[in-house]
Formats: structure tokens, sequence, C-alpha cells
């Protein structure tokens, strides 16, 4: 009879079947990280560089000015009377020599009645003394009237001469009176409201009193006035005096205008006078351009803005207004080197375009590369990949646009 087989409860078979579970998981272990690499550096960040723009500009100064009428009348009557009736509708546009007001003629036509009666009267008497004065000089030669008698005879036909005379001056005044009971428009322009009704006794003549009836303006052209101060007049001055004249007492310097409602200096126009004097008050001094008003969008009083060259045509490096970085006081570009490395270059701006370009004045070279799309994604020494952009098209024909 077989004895009963007793298990292996030794301490070296325990240790030995731990060993071969940590065995089995080790390997287990090791193959699942066979399959796996570690991660790379990511790739450079790309970036949009595009070189500098060459251009011929001009640099301008900015100015806010007023609009101002080239000519401006105050409607007043000429003779006194009662307004008889009004021949135009308020803020109207108006043309010289069209009919405003009439005032009552009655008075007036009496008295051209009555100057033209005296006129007739006084050729009468002069008629008369002339033949007196004929038939006297035969008679003094005859020696049958006195030499006093005949020099009566001359100074009544001398007086009824004058008397013609004043008669048809007076005849002249009354029908001009006559005459100015129709008031009309010296100019062209736009007339404002009327000041007195039909009814209404006016005062006229040509002293201080007289009834003011309405205000016309004239519209096309039209004057921009403003004032620049003693500094730029200075530098302005003194371009001229080396043959450049930007802005000076030179007329047809060529400037642009925008309203306050418009984003671009769209309207051309000349500069036709620079004061003479300096204001004491504010050290500035006082310009005026002329605009085409065609269109009657320009209003006297109204505020606007002017571009006024202030430097010769000039050849200059341009970027996109955006590619301009700010630190602190400085202003600068982001560029790409040789070694595809960001780098920062500190530039002197000039004017911003109206294509949205600037200027630069110093800084940069026409072969940097300057990054224009991508800047957070850019670091000082960070490699990119950069990715050349098309050239920038040229300004339109005529003066460059910018603003200071």
């Amino acid at each position: 009879m077989n004895s009963p087989q007793k298990s292996d409860t030794s301490p070296s078979s325990g240790a030995l079947r731990r060993a071969a579970v940590a065995l089995t998981l080790a390997t287990f272990v090791v193959g699942c990280g066979e399959g796996q690499k570690p991660p790379g550096a990511p790739p450079p960040p790309p970036v949009t560089v595009a070189k500098p723009v060459k251009r011929e500009v001009f640099d301008f100064d900015e100015y806010v000015g007023r609009f101002v009428a080239v000519n401006s009348v105050e409607v007043r009557a000429r003779v006194s009377g009662y307004l008889e009736g009004v021949h135009f509708k308020d803020g109207q546009t108006v043309k010289q020599g069209d009919l405003l007001f009439t005032i009552d003629k009655r008075p007036f036509q009496n008295a051209v009645d009555q100057a033209r009666a005296n006129v007739t009267q006084a050729k009468s008497n002069l008629s008369f003394t002339e033949a007196d004065y004929t038939r006297g000089q035969q008679l003094v030669r005859d020696k049958t009237i006195t030499d006093q008698t005949f020099e009566q005879r001359s100074q009544a036909f001398r007086n009824a001469q004058a008397s013609v005379s004043n008669a048809e001056a007076a005849q002249r005044t009354s029908e001009l009176d006559l005459e100015f009971t129709e008031l009309r428009a010296p100019i062209n322009g736009r007339i404002g409201d009327r000041r007195v009704s039909p009814g209404n006794l006016v005062t006229g003549g040509a002293t201080g009193n007289t009834t003011l009836l309405a205000t016309i303006v004239s519209t096309d052209p039209i004057r921009f006035e403003f004032t620049f101060d003693e500094t730029s007049y200075l530098r302005y001055e003194r371009l001229a005096k080396t043959g450049q004249d930007i802005a000076s007492r030179g007329a047809g310097t060529k400037v642009s205008l925008k309203l306050i409602d418009e984003a671009e200096f769209v309207h051309d126009g000349s500069i036709d006078f620079v004061d003479n004097v300096i204001d004491r008050a504010t050290g500035t001094i006082r310009g005026r351009a002329v605009f085409g008003n065609s269109n009657g969008v320009f209003t006297p009083g109204m505020f606007a803005r002017v571009r006024v060259p202030a430097s010769p045509a000039y050849e200059a490096l341009l970027v996109p207004d955006a590619a301009i970085g700010t630190e602190q006081a400085r202003k600068f570009a982001t560029v790409v080197n040789a070694d595809n490395a960001i780098a920062p270059k500190y530039v002197t701006l000039g004017q911003v375009m109206p294509d949205g370009m600037r200027v630069i004045k110093e800084g940069l070279s026409a072969d940097d590369r300057v990054v224009v799309n991508g800047l957070m994604r850019a670091r000082p020494g960070q490699k990119v990949t950069p990715q050349e952009q098309g050239a920038a098209p040229a300004a339109p024909g005529g003066p460059p646009q910018g603003a200071k």
C-alpha cells in the first residue's frame, strides 16, 4: 500500500515561483515598450516674409481748417420803401442777375415822371434863351442893344444850359432809384433765408442802418483756410529758397483734403495764398487752398483736414504698417536672418501711405526679409520656416498721400 505524497512546501520552491512570476512580468513590460519611440522636436513655425518696397514718396503735414466762401454778399436795399415781393425760395441756388426782391415802385415811378417833365421844361427854356442869345449877337454888333443887355442874354443862355444838365442828372438819379426797387443777385451762389417778409418797410441807402434782406455765398470754387505753426513755416520757406517750393507763397502747390466722415484724403486742390504776417498771439500763420465744389458738398464753415506736402520727393523703403512692433519708446521690425532665425531691427518711422504701407527712414535695407504674417509665432532667436510674399503693388500715379 502506497503512502500519500507530501506537497513541496520548502522555502526554496516558493522563491523559485516568485522569481518566475517576476520574470514573466518584466518580459511583458519590455515587450510592450518596444513599439513606442520618444517624441521628437516640433518643426520650425512658418512665417510670411517680404522684402521692403522701394517707392518715391513725399512727407506730408496735416492741418485742421474751415471752408470759407470765395464771395459772400449781404443783400440790402439801396432805396427805402415797402417790400412788395420775394422771388426765390429759401436756400436755393441763384445766378447772377436773378430777381430776388421788389420794392413798391410807384413813388419812384412818380419821381421819374417828374424828373422827365423838369428836363422837358429846362430844354424848352434853353431853346428860348439860345434864340434870344443868337439875336442879341447881331443886335449888339448893330449897336441896337447895349453890351450890358447882351451880357444878360448870354448869362440867361448859360444858366439854361446848366438847368438842362441839372434836370437830366436828376432824371438819371430817379431812374436809378426806380431800378433799385428790383434787387437782383450780384453773384452766383446759394442764398440763405429771407430776413424780411413782404409788406414790411425796408430802409435803404448808404448808411449803416440799412435793412439786411438775405445773404448769398458762392459755392464753386470754395476756399479752405487753415493755420500752421512758425516751425513749419520756416521749413517751407527754407525749402523754397533752395528751389523746392513746397507750401510757401508760391501758388499752385497741390494739397489733398478729407471731410470728418471720410477715411482717406480724396479731394484735390491747390494752395493759392499764404498770409504775410504771423499771429503774435498764437505763433501761427494763415494759409488758404482752393477746391472745386461742383456737387456742393463743401459748405462754408465746415471743418476738414488738409494734407500739405512737407518735403520734396525722395525714394524710400516701405513695409506693411502691421509689421511694425513697439518696445517701450522704440519701434522695430521683425526680420529673418540668413540662418532663418528671428531677429528684431530697430527702425525710424516715416509716414503711413494710403495703402497701409509705412515709410522706413532708417534701420532696414532693401534685402531684409521682414515678417509680415505670423508675428505671434516669431520669437527672437527662434528658427522659422520663411515663406516669401509677392511684392506690394506700386502706389497710384501722382504724389503719394501719407501722414507725417
